[in-house]
């Protein structure tokens, strides 16, 4: 029995070796959710485990960002951004303590700020990732609005997780607002969203790394998605940039309104859609769509009108190999086809691209018999061939807009065609009850013109 009991204890004072060793941290990340409205000190903590019955010894804890992070560790009583060579005992513990300290006024920080610790032992690498409150904002981490909620314009939104408009609520939006989502934060819309943008306070939706070398990246927050039960929409003077794919829709609208009105709106630099609808319906007017993997995208019909719009690809981040413009009835499922009737109006409108492999910017697609109406009227384009099952009034075609100014190394895109009074979508459009165009100029001076602005 002696010798048993000294073997035991011989092994457990012995530090075990294997790559297979058991180790347990008490979280996988620590996340500092308060908002901070003063220089913001906060410490947090978390345990690791040696879940062996011998010894283990940790080759190194480490702070990765070191020195010039925004947070400080203490491992099991020392102080540093890098601790080596700690014992823990048999079935034991030690803590680790991580201080964050962050001035949320100081307005070149990320409004997340992350970090992350390295724990080696045996051969192994495991993480436990910080994250933390930058700048002073609104947080919201998976939150569903319900009843009428109005956001002003106080500090940011930055949305965590999600955001959701719940079935029966609407969320108002006041001008001037910046709303910031996270990389995996979509905005779910069931219920209602109005979004009301001023020329002078524009409202911003935008992905959360405001970074130099991450601000302008496409597919950096997933979007906002009007689903099934989402009606009576409208967004005015919005933007929607880099994000996955920017306004979806889906179904029709719960009411006689389309679901969603976009007036005088910039959609901006989406790696999938711009807009993407399925079955649904929008009006949109004074709108620019650009530099977006697929512009806008019909699919399975709906009911449509874009008025004076610019839909134009000139991207820096990807390739164009898609048309600016793509029309269908029909969506495919499971190797089926299926259809519904479709009615769209293009009036006054800019379709363009160039540096591309695509040779017809439009493309309409037809399945069924089902009503299929889609107009082309006053529109310039770019195309080969024109698309069969569309009507074309007083068309321009493969005539180069003459844009302002277009650097795309340096990501600089002027859509205006304020410059070169020979521009050949000047004063060739129709009247509409539209009188403002994107920049909340008249639209009365003769004819308007085509696209977004009007030349002044």
């Amino acid at each position: 029995m002696a010798l048993c009991l000294s073997i035991t204890s011989c092994k457990k004072d012995s530090f075990i070796t294997s790559s297979d060793a058991g180790l347990a941290t008490s979280v996988g990340s620590l996340k500092y959710d308060t908002v901070f409205t003063s220089i913001g000190s906060i410490t947090k903590m978390f345990r690791i485990s040696n879940t062996n019955n011998q010894k283990l010894l940790l080759s190194k804890v480490k702070l990765m960002g070191g020195a010039t992070s925004a947070y400080k560790i203490n491992v099991n009583g020392r102080l540093s951004n890098e601790v080596n060579d700690i014992e823990i005992a048999a079935n034991d513990s030690i803590y680790v303590f991580v201080t964050v300290n962050i001035n949320p006024n100081v307005a070149n920080l990320p409004f997340i700020v992350k970090d992350s610790i390295q724990i080696m032992y045996n051969g192994n690498s495991r993480f436990v990732q910080l994250e933390a409150f930058g700048q002073n904002a609104n947080f919201l981490r998976n939150r569903i609005i319900k009843g009428n909620i109005t956001w002003t314009n106080n500090l940011p939104y930055v949305i965590l997780g999600s955001l959701q408009v719940d079935t029966t609520a609407v969320l108002t939006i006041n001008p001037g607002c910046r709303i910031y989502a996270h990389a995996n934060a979509p905005v779910i819309v069931d219920g209602t969203l109005l979004v009301n943008g001023t020329k002078q306070e524009t409202v911003v939706f935008s992905g959360d790394r405001l970074d130099d070398e991450y601000r302008d990246y496409p597919a950096s927050w997933p979007g906002i998605y009007f689903r099934g039960s989402s009606k009576s929409n409208v967004l005015k003077f919005t933007t929607v940039k880099n994000s996955y794919q920017a306004v979806v829709a889906e179904q029709p609208s719960g009411n006689a309104n389309p679901k969603i009105i976009l007036q005088q709106c910039i959609v901006d630099n989406a790696y999938d859609a711009g807009i993407l609808s399925v079955n649904s319906s929008m009006r949109v007017d004074n709108s620019l769509i650009s530099n977006c993997g697929k512009n806008i995208q019909i699919i399975y019909g709906g009911e449509y009108s874009f008025t004076n719009c610019t839909v134009v690809a000139y991207s820096p981040y990807f390739s164009h190999k898609n048309p600016v413009l793509s029309v269908a009835n029909f969506a495919m499922q499971n190797g089926a086809i299926f259809t519904n009737k479709l009615t769209a109006t293009f009036r006054n409108c800019i379709f363009w691209a160039e540096n591309s492999t695509v040779d017809d910017e439009l493309s309409i697609g037809k399945q069924g018999t089902d009503n299929f109406n889609v107009t082309f009227d006053h529109c310039l384009y770019k195309a080969k061939n024109d698309p069969g099952n569309s009507i074309f009034t007083a068309p321009i075609k493969n005539q180069d807009p003459l844009f302002d100014s277009i650097a795309v190394s340096k990501r600089y895109f002027d859509f205006h065609i304020t410059i070169n009074a020979q521009a050949p979508g000047i004063n060739k459009g129709v009247n509409t009850g539209f009188l403002k165009d994107l920049d909340d100029n008249n639209r009365n001076n003769g004819l308007p013109d085509l696209g977004c602005y009007e030349k002044q």
